[in-house]
C-alpha cells in the first residue's frame, strides 16, 4: 500500500494534468454544437482507423488457415477435372455422350496436399523435400504437380515426409505431348535454367507453333493425361536429327514452390503389373516354336 501511494504522490502532476485536460475539453465542446461535431466527427475517425488496424492483423494471423482452405479445395477441383475427363472420354468411346451416366468408381485420381519445406534449384540433380509421408498416404512413384504445372515425382518417403525428384533433374523424364496433338516425346531438364527444359525425341513430322502448350501424355501410371507442363519457346533441333527437340518454358516456378499435390493414381499397380507381364512375355520365345 505504501508503494501505491509513493506511486500516486510521484506522478501526481501527470494525473492532475490529465484530469484537468479531460474536464478542459468536455467544457469546451459542452455547449457548443459545431465544436461537438467535429469532436465526433475525430473520435469515429480514430475509431474507424483502430477497427481497421485491429482487422488487419486479425487476418493476418488467420491468412494460414484460409491459404490451407484454398489448396484443399483445389485439390478437390483438380481431382473433379481429372474425373469428369475420364468420364468424357470413356462416353465418346461408347458413343453415348448425350445419355451415358457413369458409377463414381471410375475416379482413377486423386490428390493429397502437401507443403514444400526444401527445395533445390542450382545444382546438377535437384530435389525438394514435402511435409507428407506414410501415414498421410504418401509412396514412392506417386507424381507431385502445384497449381500451374508438373513439379516432380516422389523418390524416398518417410513417417512425416518425402523426397521428391524435381522436374529440374537430368534422371527425371517426362512423357509429354504437344496439346491437341497425339505425337508425344521426352521431357528432361538440361542443366542450364530453372525454368526451361527440353521436350525430345518428337517425330519429325508433328506440327507445333511457339507458344503451343505442352501436357502430360498420359502413358504412364504417374500422370493423368492432359497436366499443362510449358510452352514451346523455339526450336532446338540439329538439322542432322532425326527428331525435333522443342525448347520448353516450364509452367511451374521452381523458385516460389509452396504447396503442392501429390497425385494418386488407384489404378498404378494394375498398370505396372501388365507392364512388367508385357516385358516378361517379351523374353519368352515365339508362339509356334
Amino acid at each position: 500500500m505504501n508503494e501505491l501511494f509513493s506511486f500516486l504522490i510521484k506522478h501526481s502532476k501527470w494525473f492532475v494534468f490529465t484530469f484537468l485536460v479531460v474536464i478542459s475539453c468536455m467544457l469546451l465542446f459542452k455547449d457548443d454544437p459545431y465544436r461537438q461535431h467535429v469532436y465526433i466527427t475525430s473520435a469515429g475517425r480514430l475509431a474507424s482507423a483502430a477497427y481497421k488496424g485491429a482487422n488487419n492483423v486479425t487476418s493476418y494471423f488467420s491468412l494460414h488457415d484460409i491459404n490451407e482452405d484454398l489448396n484443399r479445395r483445389n485439390a478437390e477441383l483438380q481431382a473433379q477435372i481429372v474425373q469428369m475427363q475420364e468420364q468424357l472420354d470413356l462416353m465418346q468411346e461408347a458413343g453415348y455422350v448425350d445419355t451415358l451416366m457413369l458409377e463414381d468408381d471410375v475416379r482413377h485420381f486423386d490428390f493429397i496436399v502437401a507443403h514444400v519445406i526444401n527445395n533445390s534449384i542450382s545444382r546438377p540433380f535437384n530435389y525438394l523435400t514435402i511435409n507428407k509421408g506414410t501415414r498421410d498416404g504418401i509412396r514412392p512413384e506417386l507424381g507431385v504437380i502445384d497449381q500451374n504445372g508438373v513439379v516432380g515425382i516422389v523418390s524416398n518417403v518417410g513417417e512425416g515426409s518425402a523426397r521428391v525428384i524435381s522436374l529440374l533433374n537430368p534422371h527425371f523424364r517426362l512423357s509429354c505431348k504437344i496439346k491437341k496433338s497425339d505425337y508425344f516425346g521426352s521431357l528432361v531438364w538440361d542443366g542450364l535454367r530453372p525454368d526451361e527444359a527440353l521436350l525430345e525425341e518428337l517425330p519429325r513430322h508433328t506440327v507445333f507453333n511457339i507458344g503451343d502448350t505442352i501436357v502430360t501424355s498420359g502413358y504412364s501410371a504417374v500422370f493423368p493425361p492432359g497436366l499443362p507442363v510449358g510452352v514451346v519457346l523455339d526450336d532446338n533441333t540439329d538439322k542432322n536429327q532425326n527428331f525435333f527437340s522443342l525448347r520448353v518454358k516450364l509452367l511451374a516456378d521452381f523458385t516460389t514452390l509452396g504447396n503442392v499435390q501429390v497425385v494418386v493414381n488407384y489404378q498404378a499397380d494394375e498398370i505396372r503389373a501388365l507392364s512388367a507381364g508385357e516385358e516378361n512375355d517379351a523374353k519368352k520365345k515365339p508362339f509356334g516354336t
